[in-house]
């Protein structure tokens, strides 16, 4: 062994082996000994270039990609938008990627393999979710309580600003009037969208007519001005029949 390096500083010899020679591959999972190897994937971990930000994207997940709003549509930022720190996290988040997987046999890495192509399907549904003309609120959002339920399985991490933007912006024109209502009563960085769907459920008759209205090319903001001008109970129509 090295005179120049002690058991003290490397904590055992088993470590500073290990150590030594992690610049190979990572050490491979035996489904039998996982603690060891788990113990051993760390030591790797930190030994690399930012081990210390690789390791914590294992431990606590890869980081939450930012997002901007352009034109009331929330976009994920593209790598070349990040700040330096944020590019050496998303860099970290990939080799701590590669690691884990370098380190799988081939049965667990086909599993792991399946599990992100999951991931990659569920976001591209997410990025294309809109309404389907014709279906109700609540078809909508049960379908949409789907998708993010399926989401929250694969634990997939997305900021509640982006979901409830999501949840709105994806309705239908004849909502539009109702949904910057609700974002003026809502914080939707706090709010979750079943609070959202239960606030614009109040409204769904009149987005109904709107969109009846829309369907008969009449301008749908006048048909609005006059229901809420119009006394509750009061149908116009029906009074021209019982008066002479």
């Amino acid at each position: 062994m090295d005179p120049m390096i002690s058991l003290g500083q490397k904590n055992t010899l088993v470590e500073y082996m290990i150590l030594s020679g992690a610049d190979n591959r990572p050490p491979m999972l035996d489904k039998d000994l996982y603690d060891s190897w788990k113990s051993r994937m760390e030591l790797y971990m930190q030994n690399r270039e930012h081990g210390r930000m690789i390791l914590e994207s294992v431990e606590n997940g890869p980081l939450i990609w930012p997002t901007v709003e352009e034109n009331d549509v929330i976009k994920t930022k593209k790598y070349a938008e990040l700040s330096a720190a944020k590019k050496i996290q998303a860099e970290c988040d990939m080799k701590a990627t590669n690691i884990i997987l370098q380190g799988l046999p081939v049965d667990i890495y086909s599993l792991m393999n399946h599990h992100i192509e999951r991931e990659c399907k569920l976001y591209d549904v997410f990025d294309k979710f809109t309404h389907i003309k014709g279906e109700s609120l609540h078809t909508y959002y049960m379908r949409f309580t789907q998708l993010i339920n399926d989401m929250n399985i694969y634990k997939m991490k997305m900021e509640q600003f982006q979901v409830n933007t999501k949840f709105l912006n994806s309705l239908p024109p004849e909502w539009s009037k109702f949904v910057t209502g609700v974002k003026l009563v809502k914080d939707l960085h706090t709010s979750n969208f079943n609070q959202l769907h239960a606030y614009l459920e109040q409204h769904e008759l009149h987005a109904n007519e709107v969109c009846i209205m829309r369907e008969r090319n009449q301008d749908p903001l006048t048909f609005i001005a006059n229901q809420q001008m119009t006394p509750p109970h009061f149908n116009p129509y029906q009074s021209s029949y019982n008066n002479p």
